[in-house]
């Protein structure tokens, strides 16, 4: 009898759990259920808003779908219109037939002002005659060239309107590796192309300017799809801030093979500022030669860990000498900033005018020691200098600027100094280099830029430069024609 009783005890208990366990299981198989309906309902309202919503309602919605496509639209139809088709076209004379051979290329630029400031990359406007832009909607503009800094790879045109949608800078230092970007350009003549990826790294060096004095490359890479024409074009972020300017691929068939490259915003912002204010970039120059540390190299010098940069030569008096920096030191931290790479050192400086003061931390003999340096320009001097990019010098592929009064001091002579020379043009092939000193035009004396100019003008085509160079003994004669 008690056998019997503890049996159906048992039974009875059993049957308790089973009953409570299918419970259990519908209510959380429902609760699943409902839950999936739910968000396949919340995003289906997301996209699809019904009209009996409140305002609150469609805010309340719109912020639970922040990490949707809804973003990027947003983004997208923010930039989009700020984005342009360039058209630059050349003309050169055939030398045996005299006929005129037209080239033609095209990009993309941005437009950062409502009077029609627009960026791009100097590659897509170089020795350009004919500068033509097309709005977004269609609006057709002749442009006139402003300024270009080949050793950054921006250039800065202008259009003649008021009005227009324009683009904002965004903070490109505080973009993240992982974010979310968008690219918006020309590409393969496919106009107003939006494409998505993120952030890959940071102060990439690809070695594109390579032939370029004080070049800067502190890319931005990205896994964004980015093709031909879509150079000087927009990289921004979800928000339509503009925080890079398209330039260039890694790839060995022309076309996208998952690397992109922009420059990034606050660099462009600088060139651009002095490009218009000065008509030539105002760079400061820390006066030293530099190199990555590496492995081996921090071991050498007592470093815990491989970073900052190596400075391998100081220019004499300049920026970094008269802060007492001195070859194999290694610089750690730049106003408070950490230094990895070469690429972050040249960006950080090459946002810097002349006169700028730096604080810099650096390691020497096992010690962290700390310094001020005052950045010079060109001349060796903090002085702000405007460069002349009139077209008689420009046809021939040139910058120039008056020599300043410390130059005339120094070499007790007047003329004029070659500050930039652009690649492919009549005067690059001479093989002139930067800081060539012109003290005279086909035997008349030159002594500004002014009289440069004229004696270029009223030169037939063959032209004879006479010069020196402040480092280097005799005179160096330079013969070529305008045409």
């Amino acid at each position: 009898m008690n056998i019997n009783r503890t049996s159906l005890l048992t039974i009875a208990i059993c049957a308790i759990i089973c009953g409570l366990s299918s419970w259990f299981t519908i209510q959380y198989v429902s609760s699943g259920a409902a839950k999936s309906f739910a968000e396949s309902k919340l995003v289906h309202e997301v996209n699809n808003p019904p009209t009996n919503y409140t305002n609150e309602s469609l805010a309340l919605l719109a912020s639970l779908s922040s990490h949707t496509q809804g973003n990027f639209i947003l983004a997208a139809q923010k930039s989009t219109p700020a984005v342009v088709w360039i058209e630059s076209a050349t003309e050169e004379s055939d030398n045996i037939f005299m006929l005129p051979n037209r080239g033609l290329s095209t990009g993309s630029g941005v437009i950062v002002s409502p009077d029609g400031y627009i960026v791009t990359n100097n590659h897509v406007v170089e020795n350009a005659d004919k500068i033509q832009v097309i709005l977004n909607d269609n609006r057709e503009y002749s442009a006139t060239l402003i300024g270009t800094d080949p050793t950054t790879d921006v250039a800065l045109i202008k259009i003649e309107d008021s009005g227009l949608p324009y683009l904002e800078f965004g903070n490109s230092d505080s973009t993240m590796v992982g974010e979310w970007v968008l690219a918006i350009g020309n590409p393969l003549r496919l106009q107003s192309t939006v494409t998505a990826g993120i952030v890959s790294a940071k102060a990439r060096n690809i070695d594109i300017l390579n032939n370029q004095q004080f070049r800067i490359e502190s890319f931005i890479q990205t896994d964004a799809v980015v093709n031909p024409g879509n150079s000087g074009g927009a990289l921004v972020n979800i928000k339509g801030d503009l925080i890079g300017i398209n330039t260039a691929i890694m790839s060995q068939s022309g076309r996208y093979e998952g690397y992109s490259f922009s420059i990034p915003s606050n660099l462009v912002k600088k060139v651009i500022v002095d490009l218009k204010d000065y008509g030539a970039v105002q760079r400061g120059l820390l006066g030293v030669v530099i190199e990555k540390v590496n492995s081996d190299r921090a071991k050498i010098y007592g470093l815990n860990n491989v970073t900052g940069v190596f400075i391998s030569n100081t220019t004499k008096d300049g920026a970094a000498d008269l802060a007492g920096l001195k070859p194999e030191d290694i610089i750690l931290e730049v106003n408070r900033t950490k230094i990895q790479s070469v690429p972050e050192l040249q960006e950080i400086i090459g946002r810097l005018r002349p006169g700028a003061n730096l604080q810099i931390k650096y390691w020497r003999d096992g010690k962290t020691l700390s310094t001020e340096a005052t950045l010079k320009n060109q001349a060796n001097t903090t002085a702000l200098i405007s460069t002349r990019r009139d077209p008689a010098l420009l046809d021939i592929g040139i910058e120039a600027r008056d020599l300043t009064l410390e130059e005339k001091t120094f070499t007790g002579k007047s003329g004029v100094k070659v500050l930039s020379i652009y690649q492919g043009s009549i005067v690059e092939k001479t093989n002139m280099a930067p800081n060539y000193i012109i003290i005279s035009v086909n035997g008349k004396k030159v002594s500004n830029v002014d009289e440069l100019i004229h004696q270029i003008k009223a030169s037939d085509n063959e032209i004879l430069f006479d010069g020196f160079y402040e480092k280097y003994n005799g005179h160096f004669p330079y013969r070529f024609h305008k045409k």
